[in-house]
């Protein structure tokens, strides 16, 4: 088993956060040691982006909504993860935590390239105060982690609507607005989408899965239910 760890810099905005992303190296090589790896693979941006590279991987309709309408990275194509994993197409499995969009243009890049990987999607990890484990979560001073708090368990009461055959998309940007209007937090987005193509969704007859972005202070932090 390889575990890749880098940090992508084409995943980053204009005046976004590169310089001091919380990074952990060496702790990290210890939980993959714990969790069995063979060999570690920790490149520089230079192993991954040549000079003068003419060859990029772009996804062109999945890297639009959500995240990509407010991030111009991923908006113009240039962010970097399909390529980052691209650099992988060798492997036969991979696991991904990212979020819902990550996954879904990873997802469509194997398919379309035909490459022979298998893309194992696990839950969301969570903090035991049931905010999705984050680097950014760092950032946060305990005001801001109990507003993270309250707009992760937001995301969780639209799954129990869905289970009773109610739409919970309302329910989920209600409860964000709410917060918004009386902490320090300002939404991106709060939108019910197919889990796959993510399309909008106004019903719940397709599986769904309600995403937030929102700026806790200055950290941006994003998260997901899936409606089943």
């Amino acid at each position: 088993m390889i575990l890749t760890i880098f940090v992508n810099p084409t995943q980053f905005g204009p005046n976004e956060d590169l310089a001091r992303y919380p990074r952990d190296e060496a702790g990290d090589l210890a939980k993959g040691l714990d969790a069995g790896i063979d060999l570690a693979f920790c490149p520089d941006a230079s192993a991954m982006y040549r000079a003068a590279s003419q060859t990029f991987v772009e996804v062109r309709e999945l890297q639009k909504p959500l995240c990509g309408a407010s991030r111009r990275a991923l908006r113009r194509g240039r962010d970097g993860r399909g390529q980052a994993v691209s650099h992988h197409a060798a492997a036969h499995r991979g696991v991904r935590r990212e979020g819902l969009q990550q996954l879904a243009i990873i997802r469509r890049m194997v398919r379309d390239l035909d490459f022979a990987i298998e893309i194992a999607s696990v839950p969301i990890v969570r903090e035991a105060d049931g905010v999705a484990l984050s680097s950014r979560n760092a950032y946060l001073s305990s005001e801001q982690r109990r507003v993270a708090r309250s707009l992760s368990a937001g995301l969780a009461a639209p799954s129990a609507l869905r289970r009773r055959r109610a739409p919970g998309g309302h329910a989920g940007r209600r409860r964000a607005r709410t917060i918004e209007a009386e902490r320090e937090a300002r939404i991106d987005y709060v939108e019910l989408r197919d889990a796959e193509e993510l399309t909008p969704v106004s019903g719940l007859a397709r599986p769904a899965v309600l995403a937030m972005a929102v700026f806790i202070g200055t950290t941006r932090l994003i998260d997901n239910r899936v409606l089943a």
